[in-house]
Parts: C-alpha cells; sequence; structure tokens
C-alpha cells in the first residue's frame, strides 16, 4: 500500500514540476515573426517592387517575375548575399529572406552589367 501511495504521491509531483515550467516557458514565448510578401517585377533594365520597406524585421518573400526578354535574378546583397537562380522570360522564382535587424539592403540583377543599367535599388527595413 506504501507504494501505491508513493507512485501517487510522485505523480503528483510530476504534475506540479510541469505545470510549473510550462507556465515558464509560456511567459518566455517569442513573437510571432511577421511575414510580407513583395511582388518584384524586373525588365531591361529596372525593378519595381510592390512595396520598397517594412515597418520591423522580419521575413519577407520576394516573389520575383521576370517581365523582359533576357535572363535576369534578384539578389539582396549587404550582408544577406542571397538571390534567385538567372530566369528566363516570362518567369518566376522565390526568394524568402529573414531581416534580423533594421537597415538598408541593396538589391540588384547580377547578371552581366545589368545593375549598372539600372536593375538595383535599395529595400528598406525600419
Amino acid at each position: 500500500m506504501s507504494r501505491i501511495r508513493f507512485a501517487l504521491g510522485g505523480l503528483a509531483l510530476v504534475a506540479l514540476v510541469g505545470a510549473f515550467v510550462g507556465s515558464g516557458l509560456a511567459a518566455v514565448k517569442k513573437p510571432a515573426v511577421t511575414t510580407t510578401t513583395v511582388k518584384v517585377s524586373g525588365k531591361e533594365f529596372h525593378f519595381t517592387l510592390s512595396q520598397k520597406s517594412i515597418a520591423k524585421p522580419g521575413k519577407v518573400i520576394f516573389k520575383f517575375t521576370n517581365a523582359g526578354t533576357e535572363g535576369h535574378n534578384f539578389v539582396i546583397l549587404s550582408g544577406i548575399n542571397k538571390g534567385t537562380p538567372v530566369i528566363g522570360a516570362k518567369k518566376t522564382a522565390t526568394l524568402t529572406v529573414t531581416f534580423k535587424k533594421k537597415g538598408t539592403y541593396t538589391y540588384e540583377c547580377t547578371v552581366g552589367e545589368h545593375a549598372e543599367e539600372g536593375m538595383l535599388g535599395t529595400f528598406v527595413v525600419k
């Protein structure tokens, strides 16, 4: 009978500790990451973005469409150095970037001299 009491007492202790730890974890919960989708159109020789900034750091999904006749890509520089592959005319590629801090981030097409011809700009995280 003492074994049964101990087992029941042990279960109560486990439940009490679990409730305490669980409530502590809820208080430390991270805020949800905001996700923004930005449509990007690129052609000879410029980009058009549906929005050029976000209000705070977070995840951005860039949906890049090549509206031109030559191959293009969309690359975020400024320490991110991440981009889409070069895609052909009328094709679409997606680039997901999580901006962890405020700042101004440069983007460009890295094909040939396309950036020098105008396929570049800045995206701002406020």
